[in-house]
């Protein structure tokens, strides 16, 4: 909806009183009639493109660390905690989580004698890759367009996929090679998505529009998890890399053929809605060039919001993601097929909390309850600080699994709400640099990947539950943490230095009008 002045409601400014405006003024709209349905739109078709590229991008991204019990031979002949004569926690005699040998392979299949030192280093090799080409694939995003690096991303990290067999064969630092090949091509994914929708997702539209997007990441990871333990146990493990690097060849096609970067472009949208997207979003839609108000960027309060707020939400995330298996086996002693669908519950919570929570937002700003900073930080609270205290009772839910899951469950599930707060607020400070500031944000949003599973070991070195109970705690204080942060310094405004100079100008010609 276009203001009468002519200008988008991204002109809008920060300011004294941002934080109680609502995002658009009832003098501000032309009228109803002037917005474009969502439903079947070509905004939402695109949203449906991405939700699939994204469940493929998290599938090509978790595989290996399913497949990698059947990969390794006699993965589970080293002793653990289960394997010993003393155990805090009783172990249900039907469970043999750590007795039991590799899965079942067709005959064949090869296995590798890898120890877990090697292991680690490979499951980790990925985010090597993964940490280098976030900024670059905002900036670069920013300035060609997003399709083309968010469909070679997904394209470049499947067809490497279809190698994984071969490189392992090859030996295992051909396969760490290959793995952070793989992070290096889909570090892109994200930041080009951020681009695409400064050019696409009206501003009433943008929560609903991109959290549906990011929704196929937790789908993804649902599905992938379980039906690669499936396709490992039927078809053997190379199975999985040509299944999943063949589909995303496949949606890459697709993605090509019927994507285009901009509303302007795109061949089969209708002149309605073109004008519609092209007129709310106004002059940010547009790509930045090649230049980037770097030093304003660095010290935006607002941006360090978001970067510490994420880093605090990933501590969690990535906690969860690399130490949970751990946790059910040496704690719960929960066997390899209850591990694979519990490990992939908590997904699904998240994955419907996420879309909800996306178009709660989007209500709540259409109908001018709230404004979008006000949006935005009650979601990362909900996100953040709710999830942090399941956490807290997860660590002292003790020996019971149906507690543990119960809690774990809840609190990713709720954490999902997180997606329409601080998760696409890039978009809301700097629609015209979104892509380079999720880059920005995702690559120190990666660091907790490294850094918790250290973390976590250290704390678990005596494989007690007060040892888990530390790492719960430490993960909930740091969630609450960012949720501190992002509601103290957090902002839903566009930054003055976001704006192109000739809206700068008119904003500050306006400015000294009121003045004198």
């Amino acid at each position: 909806m276009a203001l009468q002045n002519g200008y988008s409601i991204n002109a809008a400014l920060s300011d004294e009183s941002g934080d109680t405006k609502p995002l658009l003024e009832d003098d501000a709209v032309e009228g109803v009639e002037s917005v474009h349905p969502q439903c079947c739109s070509t905004r939402l078709n695109l949203a449906v493109m991405m939700f699939f590229g994204f469940s493929v991008v998290y599938g090509l991204r978790v595989n290996l660390s399913v497949a990698m019990v059947a990969m390794v031979n006699e993965t589970r002949s080293q002793p653990t905690l289960n394997g010993t004569a003393r155990h805090e926690c009783p172990v249900p005699s039907h469970s043999f989580s750590n007795s039991s040998p590799s899965p079942d392979q067709p005959v064949g299949i090869p296995q590798y004698s890898w120890d877990s030192g090697t292991q680690g280093w490979l499951l980790g090799a990925f985010f090597f890759g993964y940490l280098f080409t976030q900024i670059p694939g905002g900036y670069l995003a920013g300035h060609y367009g997003g399709s083309k690096f968010l469909g070679g991303g997904v394209l470049g990290t499947a067809a490497l996929t279809l190698l994984t067999p071969l490189a392992a064969q090859m030996g295992a630092s051909w396969l760490f090679a290959l793995r952070a090949l793989e992070g290096f091509g889909e570090g892109v994914t994200f930041p080009a998505m951020m681009a695409m929708w400064a050019c696409w997702a009206p501003p009433l539209e943008r929560s609903r529009l991109i959290t549906l997007s990011g929704a196929g990441a937790n789908f993804g990871a649902f599905v992938a998890l379980p039906l690669t333990g499936f396709i490992c146990h039927s078809l053997g493990w190379p199975a999985v890399f040509y299944i999943c690097g063949g589909a995303g060849c496949l949606w890459a096609v697709a993605w090509f053929i019927l994507v285009s970067d901009k509303p302007h472009t795109h061949p089969r949208i209708s002149k309605q809605e073109q004008d519609y997207i092209i007129n709310t979003i106004g002059p940010q839609g547009g790509a930045h060039g090649w230049s980037v108000p770097l030093l304003p960027l660095l010290l935006s309060g607002p941006l360090w919001a978001i970067i510490l707020s994420q880093m605090c939400a990933n501590w969690s995330y990535y906690t969860l993601l690399t130490s949970l298996p751990t946790y059910m086996d040496t704690v719960l002693h929960f066997d390899l097929r209850q591990n694979s669908f519990l490990s992939a519950l908590p997904y699904l919570g998240a994955w419907l909390f996420s879309l909800l929570s996306g178009v709660v937002a989007d209500s709540l700003l259409e109908k001018e309850l709230l404004s979008t900073t006000a949006v935005r930080k009650i979601f990362t609270i909900t996100g953040l600080l709710l999830p942090a205290g399941f956490l807290v009772a997860l660590g002292f839910s003790g020996c019971s699994g149906t507690l543990a899951v119960t809690f774990l469950t809840l609190s990713t599930t709720i954490g999902g709400t997180s997606a329409a707060g601080v998760f696409i607020n890039q978009i809301d400070i700097a629609p015209r640099y979104a892509g380079v500031l999720l880059g920005i944000t995702n690559t120190f949003g990666t660091i907790p990947g490294v850094v918790a599973p250290i973390a976590v070991g250290y704390l678990t070195k005596d494989h007690t539950v007060a040892g888990w109970r530390s790492v719960f705690c430490v993960a909930a204080g740091i969630s609450a943490i960012g949720a501190l942060i992002f509601t103290l310094f957090g902002s839903g405004e566009i930054q003055k230095w976001a704006l192109p100079e000739e809206e700068k100008a008119i904003v500050e010609a306006d400015a000294g009008s009121v003045s004198t």
